[in-house]
């Protein structure tokens, strides 16, 4: 697999042709901005290697602490953290539980403290206005993330596509499954051949 260094490297040589690529389809700067301001941070801080100790999670410094159980809930490079959409959609969710329930415990806090501006009802409908509102911008974020994540998960791919091709050829690029079923029915005409070699004597 690539180095942290590399994956760095291959997000920030492919910001350019994101924030392009997006300008010529939306026309829009601020669709634009946010498509590449997803695509960097998911490339170098939110991308699927969060599912261990990697650079990406070293990146979150003090607040690393809240990717502690997402590790230890899923195994490394499963479909769930390196899988195409589900990957981005699980980080975001999870992400969105930790910010909702730290934001539930500042409302108590402040309720406490006599605050009463601050209640569920108004954060409830705070945040349902945002995401009607801006549901353009927010799926122009998502799409920056996910493709920040992707080009992690590919060149992961790639690199290990090269190495069995380099090490099997063709036959290493085949799926596993594949490659099981036909070292199987190898296995099964070399004993049938010895099997009938025996009884012919």
């Amino acid at each position: 697999m690539p180095s942290g260094q590399t994956h760095d490297r291959i997000t920030l040589w492919a910001l350019p042709f994101v924030a392009g690529f997006t300008f010529v389809q939306t026309q829009s700067g601020n669709l634009t901005l946010l498509v590449a301001g997803g695509f960097m941070f998911g490339g170098l801080m939110f991308g699927p290697d969060l599912d261990i100790y990697s650079r990406q999670y070293q990146r979150w410094g003090l607040l690393r602490w809240i990717w502690i159980p997402y590790q230890k809930s899923l195994r490394h490079r499963s479909f769930l953290s390196h899988g195409p959409i589900i990957g981005t959609t699980l980080r975001v969710l999870y992400l969105g539980i930790i910010a909702v329930t730290l934001a539930i415990l500042s409302v108590v806090v402040a309720e406490k403290l006599g605050h009463r501006a601050w209640s569920w009802q108004i954060l409830s409908e705070n945040v349902g206005r945002s995401l009607i509102s801006y549901s353009t911008e927010s799926l122009a974020l998502f799409l920056g993330l996910e493709l920040g994540a992707m080009s992690h998960s590919l060149s992961d791919w790639a690199s290990s596509a090269y190495k069995r091709f380099h090490s099997s050829g063709i036959r290493g690029l085949l799926p596993r499954a594949k490659m099981k079923k036909r070292k199987a029915k190898a296995r099964s005409r070399q004993s049938g051949s010895k099997t009938s070699k025996s009884r012919t004597k």
